[in-house]
């Protein structure tokens, strides 16, 4: 499994819109400025959470993103799933090895590890990240 960095941007972007958002809407110009993110690259990624509910955008002079939801609603995996589709990871050695006991231990392992991983990120909410 292997998070890329479009998914580890919105993951900064996410929590800095969660730290800022009292102060009324972010612009994601401040937030490509704070993590040295290229803008046009940010924006993509900032409609992708648009698009899963995570963020709201609002157009205009005084446009920006906010939270969509509450932090303690959004989870983790929420975030890495908008960016990144849903997050599977089998491995399908049976395919290629038959019945190789190997292969199928293996592959148990593996999906196994997966499902445990894609558990965590699921019950981590943004709210706790943030210490809140």
């Amino acid at each position: 499994m292997r998070v890329s960095r479009s998914t580890g941007y919105a993951l900064l972007a996410v929590g800095y819109i969660a730290k800022n958002q009292g102060d009324g809407v972010v612009l994601s110009q401040d937030i490509s400025k704070q993590y040295d993110i290229p803008l046009e690259y940010l924006l993509k990624i900032l409609q992708q959470l648009v698009r899963a509910n995570v963020l709201r955008s609002k157009r205009g002079p005084r446009g920006g993103f906010s939270m969509a939801k509450p932090t303690n609603k959004i989870t983790m995996l929420e975030v890495i799933e908008a960016v990144d589709g849903p997050l599977t990871g089998e491995l399908n050695l049976s395919d290629q090895a038959g019945r190789d006991p190997y292969a199928s231990k293996a592959e148990q392992t593996y999906n196994k590890a997966i499902s445990q991983a894609k558990g965590v990120f699921e019950k981590t909410k943004l709210s706790s990240l943030l210490g809140k």
